[in-house]
């Protein structure tokens, strides 16, 4: 009886303590909130306005997984975001019973050839291939899912040596590529060195293709995998300043000794955000401030522009000194605003013989770890409309043998890449495709360092999610097939290489369902910018 009557006590206690302590939490918020000055809903709607909240808080995560449809979701949708992480981590991109696509829309689309070109006739690097990890699944059930790991051998589908596209061919040490696609810029600070690292080695071990260091400087992980660099420099002269914050060319010399750095690239903007880059205190360990030469855990902002020149004369002396300097190609990123953004620089290179090895041309749809909305929202044109600007102003002067166009913003499928080639560029860079391939799951919190899959944070215990060894097979994977599928959409067209896409390639319907070349749509670029219209 004593033992039951200590047990029912003990068992009343616990449930007075359940009651009480919620109710009693309840009484002090809903006075807490009745008071307080900052929240109008609060202080009417106390209990409510907490719903409200929390809803509000989720609310971005239930959208995703409950609300958005298959094709809504922004910056990419759940279609879009999946077929990427099938490719890395199955390597598979075919699909059951039809498109998903809204054909309603306006949009651009690939002209297939009456008699398309078998694989055979293809030419393309048969011999070079990969080893990888892929996943198969056994079984998925609602509460499970059983997957094995085995290892692959994959074709590299690398570009024929004869199709190669040179970087500086005028240079003393030239930038030889056999992959069209490329990881664009991303730094160490703004991804965390697991993620750097896994990009690295994954991008090495596919081959034929590049790394851009991004403007935080030319971190250890970056040197991780036997991949080719382009070091970018920005503004703020990270890895290549004094304590000062000057140039220094001292460093710059010692980079450009580095084997696995094939070119050099200045940043005068991005199209995520028109001004220098920014980087939350939070995320500059002492680590990423050694490599950057700033203080740790302060806040890094670049400055809008280079102060070492102000006009397009000064820049392309500059360009010129470090070319001398290093002996390696020296390029530029831009964001094309106007069909006059590159008139200045073209009529200058044609005048002088001198410029840019080659031009990052960055759309406005361009992915960022920290920017400002307005910036993001409304400053500097999309990738396709700035890609024919550019390669029609440099047609125009006479400029466009000299110097190689490398387009970026939102190209992370073969076929967007196919459109992309096909209106001017050379090479596509690609960042957050790869940013998904090692495991982003858009949680959109880039900037906070709170990155909870460890992608974009410097966070040591949440960088533990990714595991290096694994995420790598998935960049590899991810990185091949677009190649194949770039191949796969020009035999389609009916060419034999996808470096062989020109505008009569491509096709453009609007909401109508009227159709119009993408030829005249580039002569009515063109036109605008008194160029000559190219050809096959």
């Amino acid at each position: 009886m004593d033992f039951l009557e200590g047990f029912l006590t003990l068992e009343v206690t616990v449930l007075i303590v359940a009651v009480l302590v919620p109710l009693i939490t309840a009484v002090y918020l809903y006075l807490y909130d009745r008071r307080q000055k900052q929240h109008s809903v609060l202080r009417n709607y106390p209990i409510l306005g907490k719903v409200r909240y929390f809803l509000e808080m989720i609310g971005p995560e239930l959208r995703q997984y409950l609300f958005d449809s298959d094709n809504e979701a922004k910056p990419f949708s759940r279609e879009q975001y999946g077929h990427i992480v099938k490719r890395s981590k199955y390597v598979r991109d075919v699909i059951g019973f039809g498109s998903k696509q809204d054909f309603e829309r306006a949009g651009y689309y690939i002209r297939n050839a009456m008699f398309p070109l078998q694989l055979e006739e293809m030419k393309y690097d048969r011999k070079t291939t990969v080893s990888t990890y892929k996943y198969v699944l056994l079984r998925e059930g609602l509460f499970s899912r059983k997957e094995a790991r085995v290892q692959d051998e994959l074709c590299a589908y690398l570009l024929d040596e004869s199709d190669a596209v040179v970087i500086g061919e005028n240079c003393r040490h030239p930038f030889v590529v056999r992959g069209p696609i490329g990881m664009s810029a991303m730094s160490y600070g703004s991804l965390g060195s697991h993620a750097i690292s896994a990009l690295s080695i994954g991008l090495g071990m596919a081959r034929g293709t590049w790394m851009n260091t991004g403007e935080g400087g030319l971190s250890p992980y970056h040197l991780e995998g036997d991949v080719d660099l382009i070091m970018q420099i920005g503004p703020g002269l990270f890895g290549v300043r004094d304590e000062e914050g000057r140039f220094d060319w001292v460093e710059l010399k010692k980079k450009a000794e580095m084997p696995q750095v094939k070119a050099f690239e200045l940043k005068l903007g991005q199209g995520a955000k028109i001004r220098g880059g920014h980087v939350d205190a939070e995320k500059v360990t002492p680590e990423v401030a050694a490599i950057r030469k700033v203080k740790p855990y302060h806040s890094i902002d670049s400055p809008n522009r280079f102060r070492e020149f102000h006009d397009v004369p000064t820049m392309v002396d500059f360009i010129e000194r470090i070319r001398e300097a290093t002996g390696k190609p020296v390029g530029i990123k831009i964001v094309v605003g106007g069909p006059d953004s590159l008139a200045e620089l073209a009529s200058y290179m044609k005048e002088t013989g001198k410029g840019p090895d080659f031009i990052t041309v960055d759309g406005g749809e361009g992915g960022t770890g920290a920017s400002y909305q307005e910036l993001a929202d409304s400053v500097g044109l999309p990738a396709k409309s700035a890609l024919m600007i550019a390669d029609a102003t440099l047609r125009r002067f006479g400029v466009r043998d000299r110097v190689k166009v490398i387009a970026s913003g939102k190209l992370f499928s073969p076929d967007r890449i196919a459109v992309a080639l096909a209106m001017g560029a050379d090479l596509v860079n690609i960042a957050r495709g790869f940013m998904i391939a090692v495991g982003c799951i858009q949680s959109l919190k880039c900037h906070s360092n709170d990155c909870p899959v460890g992608v974009a944070t410097t966070d040591p215990k949440l960088q533990q999610a990714l595991v290096i060894e694994e995420k790598c097979y998935r960049v590899l994977n991810y990185l091949v097939s677009l190649r194949e599928g770039l191949f796969r959409v020009a035999a389609a067209a009916g060419v034999d290489s996808p470096v062989r896409l020109t505008p009569s390639h491509v096709i453009y319907k609007d909401e109508k369902g009227i159709v119009t070349s993408l030829e005249e749509v580039y002569r009515l670029m063109s036109a605008r910018v008194g160029s000559d219209f190219p050809t096959a």
